[in-house]
């Protein structure tokens, strides 16, 4: 009699994460698994009680990909930059990777928006607040308003609705990066939302650009 095949159970995780990679969370059912593993599904319930744990794990195992691309970006010379263009990135590279973290529903398999922008900020903010000089609140104003205009670009490119070019996307992410930098920097209450934001306006369009 031939030996049973037997896999670990990061060898499950990873052959799970490799279906919803290519195919979406909702491809990663027990017969397609265990038709990649080339088993029946049985050995994936040695090491898991039911599908449900499967695609938690495999949530868990997206966002280490996402926090590889992260590292790489605030290696950069520009740190939170370079987090901003690996955000795009991966939105580019891994597309059902970035559905799966970013534009699907708390469901007990992910946490949807809110958990993974509050992810990425525990990633980068130590970052920010030592790169650019910034208080906890002043970097978390900042990580905030660029983590809109990153996610921004990378909901159109997993949509397939994206105008900007690389070089378009990356000369924005600098301008709003700059714009917001100055204002943290030179407006008095930004930072906290205290500042007066008729008086301020009304000083700018006096005036001409």
């Amino acid at each position: 009699m031939a030996p049973k095949i037997k896999f670990s159970k990061e060898e499950i995780i990873a052959a799970a994460l490799d279906l919803a990679r290519k195919e979406g969370i909702d491809a990663v059912t027990a017969r397609k698994l265990g038709d990649k593993l080339g088993v029946s599904p049985r050995p994936i319930f040695t090491w898991f009680d039911n599908m449900g744990q499967v695609r938690l794990a495999v949530y868990d195992a997206a966002k280490t990909v996402f926090k590889q691309y992260m590292e790489k970006g605030l290696s950069e010379p520009i740190p939170f930059l370079g987090a901003g263009r690996q955000h795009i990135c991966f939105a580019k590279e891994e597309t059902w990777l970035y559905k799966l973290l970013f534009l699907t529903k708390p469901n007990g398999t992910s946490g949807g928006v809110q958990e993974n922008m509050e992810f990425m900020q525990e990633l980068v903010l130590d970052s920010v607040m030592r790169i650019y000089n910034m208080s906890e609140a002043a970097a978390k104003k900042y990580f905030r308003n660029m983590w809109l205009v990153s996610t921004s670009f990378a909901t159109m490119i997993v949509t397939d609705d994206c105008p900007f070019t690389d070089e378009e996307m990356s000369q924005i992410l600098s301008e709003i990066s700059l714009s917001v930098c100055m204002g943290l920097k030179k407006v008095k209450g930004m930072a906290d939302g205290s500042f007066d934001r008729d008086a301020i306006f009304s000083e700018l369009k006096s005036e001409y650009v």
